[in-house]
């Protein structure tokens, strides 16, 4: 993780930070987004595109939202921009001279702006709140979208209230008023409205996008996944739960640390530690897909169709943010401990030091004592050294830090 991430999420930095941008920011930074150097990465173009949002229930209300809303923006040198329920982009809409500037922060159609691709910004905030939400210029986890400041709303399914997508405008620091959000709000509930209408009238028939987008189907749900000291993952889905077996929780560890999708290739060398033939990934995920569904995990490339949760990413979150105590509270014991793919090995690997070198600089004695109580902390001799420096004279404890010690020193003799 770059310096300068693990710093913006310290409890220093957090000083006067609203309190959803700084939760935004940890989230941000547990997913990997570079502050300093990350770009939305652009994943639908050319023709993909073009049938994906045609196909989009959306494509039906953006006419409404561009002469309610895209007008106004386009008068005011800022964009507005609807995304589907994940953070994509579909349509960006401004005046030329402005499109070309938000090109350079890849704020174009096509790109993903989630929290978990972009960092913290408003379209990737409203739909983890599911709610309007507004960033101002210096609160972007990027500091390549500081010159910009946004506010969003997510647009629901009239009929599931599920997310259906997101509106956005983005501009100068005219966009972060009560008075802009407040526009775009009415803007997306008149979105709903109409396509309520459509649906009762029988003007609407829900496209079948392969993605849960239309009116009254199933929107893409949170992925929770837990695997921490688990032999096998455990994913929550749509208010279903499945445990998977060894290799389906292997695939979907190396998928949902790679928010922007692996190919099939990619995959393969996550996943398997020799070689394997394409058609034993392609038969893994095809039985992976039925049995979580297409609109959760998607393919070409292979990544999950809604926002994951990982218990992983939440020992990284708040270790990120200086919170020792609660890192090891979270971590319940090593990833998929049995497991030799090498994306979980070496997350694996990571997770286990960066949580052990927090304990052992914490300098707070029950943090080790409770890492050398854990069985995959029982032999570490340096924790014990350090715990048995930091006790005081007069603990209870210190007897048997001292044997264990003597214990470990005599078996490396």
């Amino acid at each position: 993780m770059p310096k300068d991430t693990a710093r913006r999420g310290s409890d220093d930095d957090r000083a006067g930070v609203r309190s959803v941008v700084a939760e935004s920011w940890l989230r941000s930074s547990a997913a990997g987004v570079d502050p300093d150097a990350h770009l939305a990465p652009v994943v639908l173009d050319g023709p993909d595109l073009a049938d994906y949002r045609s196909a989009h229930v959306l494509s039906h209300v953006f006419p409404l939202l561009y002469d309610v809303l895209g007008r106004a923006a386009v008068d005011c040198d800022a964009l507005m921009a609807v995304g589907d329920a994940t953070g994509h982009l579909l349509w960006v809409a401004g005046a030329p001279g402005v499109l070309r500037r938000a090109e350079a922060i890849n704020f174009v159609e096509g790109s993903a702006w989630n929290e978990h691709s972009a960092g913290t910004n408003a379209p990737g905030m409203a739909l983890h709140l599911d709610g309007p939400a507004v960033v101002r210029a210096g609160e972007h986890f990027n500091r390549l979208v500081h010159p910009w400041s946004c506010a969003a709303a997510p647009i629901h399914d009239p009929v599931t209230s599920a997310v259906l997508g997101v509106v956005d405008i983005t501009g100068g620091p005219d966009v972060a008023t009560p008075q802009s959000l407040a526009m775009i709000r009415a803007a997306a509930r008149m979105a709903e409205s109409e396509l309520g209408r459509l649906a009762l009238t029988g003007m609407l028939v829900a496209p079948d996008a392969g993605d849960g987008s239309g009116v009254g189907g199933l929107a893409p749900a949170v992925v929770r996944v837990r695997a921490l000291g688990l032999p096998e993952a455990v994913v929550e889905v749509g208010g279903r739960t499945h445990r998977l077996s060894r290799r389906h929780s292997e695939i979907v560890a190396a998928i949902a640390e790679n928010p922007r999708g692996l190919t099939a290739e990619e995959l393969e060398v996550e996943v398997y530690p020799g070689r394997v033939t394409s058609s034993t990934l392609r038969a893994e995920m095809t039985r992976l897909r039925t049995l979580l569904g297409p609109e959760v995990l998607r393919s070409r490339p292979y990544r999950f169709g809604a926002e994951t949760e990982t218990d992983w990413s939440g020992v990284l979150a708040h270790l990120a943010a200086g919170r020792v105590r609660d890192a090891q509270r979270a971590y319940k014991g090593p990833l998929l401990p049995g497991s030799e793919a090498p994306a979980v090995v070496e997350l694996r690997e990571v997770l286990e030091a960066r949580l052990r070198a927090a304990v052992l600089g914490s300098g707070e004695a029950d943090l080790m004592v409770g890492w050398t109580r854990s069985r995959w902390g029982a032999g570490d001799l340096q924790m014990w050294e350090r715990q048995l420096e930091t006790l005081p004279p007069t603990s209870p404890l210190r007897p048997l830090a001292e044997s264990e010690v003597a214990r470990l020193l005599a078996e490396d003799a």
